[in-house]
């Protein structure tokens, strides 16, 4: 597989990771950090911006995983380095929300 599958494989990964907790946020009723947020990355989007925000991620993770080159989820080397990329996502992202709320409380 050529150097860009496997670059396409981790960062589709990372983008299903990050469409995740803002699905889940939207559909629950509950407002999320997004990037349109006001202060961006820190101020809560509602519902619906959480929403749109998780479809725009999955839209781009499908594009990176089965339009670059179909993703097999039986070849480890491809699996793995979407698994990689959805774990680091995931850790990142929990830190950064771990972060903001901890600011947030007093």
């Amino acid at each position: 597989m050529p150097w860009y599958v496997y670059f396409a494989y981790f960062f589709g990964g990372a983008f299903l990771a990050n469409a995740l907790p803002h699905l889940i946020a939207g559909v629950s009723g509950q407002p999320l950090q997004t990037p349109f947020a006001s202060p961006p990355f820190k101020g809560l989007s509602p519902p619906a911006v959480n929403v749109a925000w998780a479809l725009a991620n999955l839209a781009v993770a499908y594009l990176l995983l089965v339009r670059v080159e179909a993703l097999d989820l039986r070849s480890w080397s491809g699996a793995g380095v979407c698994f990689v990329g959805f774990g680091a996502m995931a850790l990142q992202c929990s830190r950064s929300l771990a972060r903001i709320r901890k600011q947030a409380v007093p």
